[in-house]
């Protein structure tokens, strides 16, 4: 897998947060006690880090993170999953987006969660590995996670599942409340997280008996940032920060867009979560 970017750079997380906010640049200044010209600089993508930390006290972010963002210090230490695991970047106009695939290496069956815009390289691994494809699981239903979902879904004969406040993802699609229950083999289990504000019903898959507890978040959080609050940001903000960041510090993050992080991790370096 090579490198895969961010999915927001400084710019992008200080949008995501005064648009949250319902802030005009004339107020974010205001309440941040700089010069229009200065906003205007750093919404270029110019650093200056004394206004840059003035922003993030005013919209409630990590100045140290998003320092550090802006100057593009640090990115997450990718985990390592031996077997049972796979990621795909998918191209989605000028941007991708993930899909994921987790087996039981004894029974062989296997979900899929979202299937981004192909499926091809994850039936390539199916077949491989000589997988039964039992779910496919939606984090939500925005068009580039679920953009390849009629193929998999009719090569495989797996049963597709989303949230009962989605809409509906598939012919035939069944739907689950939050803090339902599933099993792969003896010990692979898959419990739901509602993790709302990007989407209604946007889900968190959490996933133990890999090689990491992992959760599979779609666009609730991104590695040094989150998801837009579409429906919500005091939503998805409070759902990231009460179901996610109080999850088993040695957690995998699998987001809908950019590189795998850890929840240890997003603690020390998400704008979002560091104040």
């Amino acid at each position: 897998m090579p490198r895969i970017p961010l999915e927001d750079n400084f710019v992008d997380v200080i949008g995501k947060a005064q648009r949250g906010l319902k802030l005009s640049d004339k107020q974010l200044c205001a309440k941040a006690g700089i010069p229009p010209g200065d906003l205007a600089l750093l919404k270029s993508g110019t650093v200056k880090e004394e206004p840059l930390r003035a922003i993030a006290r005013a919209l409630g972010l990590g100045g140290d993170a998003l320092t550090s963002l802006a100057r593009r210090k640090w990115y997450p230490e990718q985990p390592v999953f031996p077997r049972g695991f796979a990621m795909f970047n998918t191209p989605d106009g000028d941007m991708t987006v993930n899909s994921y695939l987790i087996w039981d290496n004894q029974t062989k069956l296997a979900a899929a969660f979202d299937t981004g815009t192909s499926v091809e390289s994850m039936l390539d691994i199916i077949q491989t590995e000589k997988l039964n494809l039992r779910y496919i699981f939606i984090t939500h239903t925005h068009s580039d996670h679920i953009a390849d979902l009629a193929r998999l879904a009719s090569s495989s004969k797996a049963e597709v599942w989303s949230s009962e406040l989605e809409p509906v993802a598939h012919p035939g699609a069944k739907f689950f409340k939050e803090n339902a229950h599933f099993h792969l083999g003896n010990d692979i289990a898959i419990k739901t997280l509602l993790t709302s504000g990007h989407s209604v019903g946007q889900t968190t898959f959490y996933v133990t008996g890999l090689s990491w507890p992992t959760a599979i978040c779609g666009d609730s959080l991104f590695s040094a940032s989150m998801g837009g609050g579409l429906v919500s940001y005091e939503d998805q903000y409070r759902n990231n920060r009460r179901k996610l960041l109080n999850l088993p510090s040695d957690t995998v993050f699998a987001c809908g867009h950019g590189p795998l992080t850890t929840l240890r991790q997003e603690k020390q370096n998400n704008p979002f979560f560091t104040r």
